[in-house]
């Protein structure tokens, strides 16, 4: 028998809370379930993929998942989670953030079938009102006490909030009914310190259209060792190659902590509960071979980047890190490597010791000798035993791979 939407949630560790009747209103039919996007960056970063993952299981279990890019409401900014007023951004940068985490939510979901996701953006209908009638028609169903009393006011009342921060929770109220008067949504989906904001759109919807809408939130990911997730030392790790290159994109899942792999396999892959079990139990058994780390990485990286990225990426980390054949290496892989490794084009590779100093892998000739001299440089894989011996053939027509050492690489492209 096939699990229930909120069963496949629970088991996986998603669901955190939700409005009581949501599974009567599931067992009665297919519903319309939305979910906000922040567009005050060009990117999502890791930690979004929480509920993009939610929205993946509502539309797998049928229903039909409505994206909300956050057009207007990003002009403002939500106070949940934050512990200081954001930076405004300009309405031209709002709409280019727009257009980018639009293409990206688009890799997520199915745009096509019966129950196909649809996107929208609170811009088309937050920018033409007007304050009057924000005042008239939904801030007169809000005390300033029902206000206060969210969370995530409360966590700023001591650091100062500003009107507008206090007020994003009717917005977010206003979105959630006029996507139920549009499109019939009657499901709002988000991380859990959204709760306050979802259950204001509850209340609007009820007091303005008698009739019944439903909240649904998921866990925010905390790391095992306590650190923040989906930090690195360079910062967020983002679903933009541009900002985030594959490669270190799979390093992060890669290395994850074995005890964190169990959990983000549940929560950021689709992979059965049986094969998941199965890479726990090897976790537990063969934890050095890092089976789980390594299914987590290929899994995600692939949705995010496609199997060709998730492919090279891998060979790029078997190369450095489990000191792969640099001969198997495709023209693709190496390009990636370029970017990952010291890099640098010229027109013809005379010698090692000249490929050394160039990759600055050694500070001078004398220093590329010495290195060369105690067998601690190789090219190609192939470890150079005298200072004059020839560089040999490139890699993949143009490619020289150096190395220093067990773990310091340089790339040279020749270009004749």
């Amino acid at each position: 028998m096939t699990a229930s939407l909120l069963e496949e949630l629970a088991w996986r560790g998603l669901l955190h809370q939700h409005t009581e009747p949501l599974q009567d209103a599931l067992d009665r039919g297919p519903l319309s379930a939305y979910c906000g996007f922040d567009p005050t960056a060009s990117s999502l970063h890791v930690g979004s993929l929480i509920p993009v993952m939610g929205l993946m299981h509502l539309q797998r279990a049928g229903n039909t998942p409505f994206a909300l890019v956050g057009g207007g409401t990003g002009l403002i900014g939500d106070p949940s989670g934050k512990t200081a007023e954001r930076q405004l951004n300009t309405l031209d940068v709002v709409e280019e953030n727009t257009r980018a985490l639009k293409r990206q939510l688009e890799r997520f979901l199915d745009f096509t079938g019966t129950n196909a996701a649809q996107m929208r953006n609170n811009a088309d209908w937050l920018r033409p009102l007007s304050a009057i009638e924000l005042m008239r028609d939904v801030g007169k169903h809000f005390t300033i006490n029902y206000m206060l009393a969210k969370e995530s006011v409360q966590q700023r009342m001591e650091s100062g909030i500003s009107y507008t921060e206090f007020s994003y929770m009717l917005l977010q109220a206003y979105d959630f009914r006029e996507l139920y008067l549009r499109d019939g949504v009657t499901l709002q989906v988000g991380g859990s310190d959204q709760w306050g904001n979802i259950t204001a759109g509850l209340e609007l919807i009820r007091r303005t259209e008698a009739a019944e809408a439903h909240a649904l939130t998921f866990p925010l990911v905390a790391t095992a060792s306590g650190t923040k997730f989906g930090k690195t030392e360079s910062g967020n790790v983002w679903l933009d190659a541009d900002r985030t290159s594959p490669y270190r994109f799979y390093q992060f899942w890669i290395n994850v902590d074995d005890r964190d792999a169990g959990k983000y396999l549940r929560f950021f892959t689709l992979l059965s509960r049986g094969e998941i079990e199965s890479l726990e139990r090897d976790i537990l058994k063969k934890p050095q071979e890092r089976a789980a780390q390594q299914a987590l990485a290929r899994e995600v990286t692939t949705r995010v980047h496609g199997a060709d990225a998730a492919r090279i990426a891998e060979d790029v980390s078997r190369l450095l890190f489990a000191r792969g054949d640099p001969a198997s290496l495709s023209a693709s892989a190496l390009d990636a490597l370029s970017r990952e490794v010291p890099f640098a084009e010229i027109s013809e590779l005379v010698t090692v010791v000249d490929g050394l100093v160039e990759l600055k892998l050694a500070a001078s000739k004398g220093a590329a000798r010495r290195l060369i001299e105690q067998g601690g440089a190789s090219i190609n894989g192939r470890r150079i035993g005298a200072v004059a011996e020839s560089p040999g053939d490139p890699l993949a027509g143009s490619y020289y791979l150096l190395r220093k050492g067990a773990r310091e690489y340089g790339l040279i492209r020749v270009s004749r």
